[in-house]
């Protein structure tokens, strides 16, 4: 996968997040790289190892104007009080306008609610929460995949 090529947006973080929304809907070779965009979406494809239900990339997004991690925020309709932060996502689905929507993962072992730091947040058993927000993606400059992991 090269950036900009199969999708044609013109947005490198748009035409890489299609790409994980289209392979975690459809449940590559990266042998060079342990852990890369391309290692996680042939890993979550069955593409290099034997298949073990892996349903989603975690991704971290970088603003475009700071180059820092994005940190998303959201709640719970029934614990509207309760917000919560992370600066982990599964791709939901990605529009022809680069219009994403995007779901804040979190560990639930995690009692940090708002971490300040992308290492500061527990990513050991990441899980999707339900909390789901629409972003532009092309106000990011770039983004970093985790591996593939089964988030339920």
């Amino acid at each position: 996968m090269t950036c900009g090529k199969e999708f044609g947006t013109g947005s490198c973080v748009c035409n890489v997040l299609k790409n994980i929304a289209r392979a975690q809907s459809d449940i590559v070779d990266s042998n060079k790289c342990l852990t890369s965009c391309d290692r996680s979406i042939s890993d979550l494809l069955g593409e290099t190892e034997v298949r073990n239900h892996l349903n989603t990339v975690p991704v971290m997004l970088y603003c475009s104007s700071t180059c820092q991690p994005f940190k998303g925020y959201g709640a719970h309709p029934h614990s509207i009080g309760n917000i919560e932060s992370s600066f982990y996502f599964r791709v939901k689905n990605v529009d022809d306008n680069c219009c994403a929507v995007i779901e804040l993962l979190r560990d639930p072992n995690d009692s940090i609610a708002n971490p300040h730091d992308p290492c500061e947040q527990y990513t050991k058993e990441l899980r999707t929460t339900g909390i789901c927000m629409t972003v532009d993606l092309k106000a990011f400059s770039h983004v970093t995949c985790l591996p593939a992991i089964a988030a339920f």
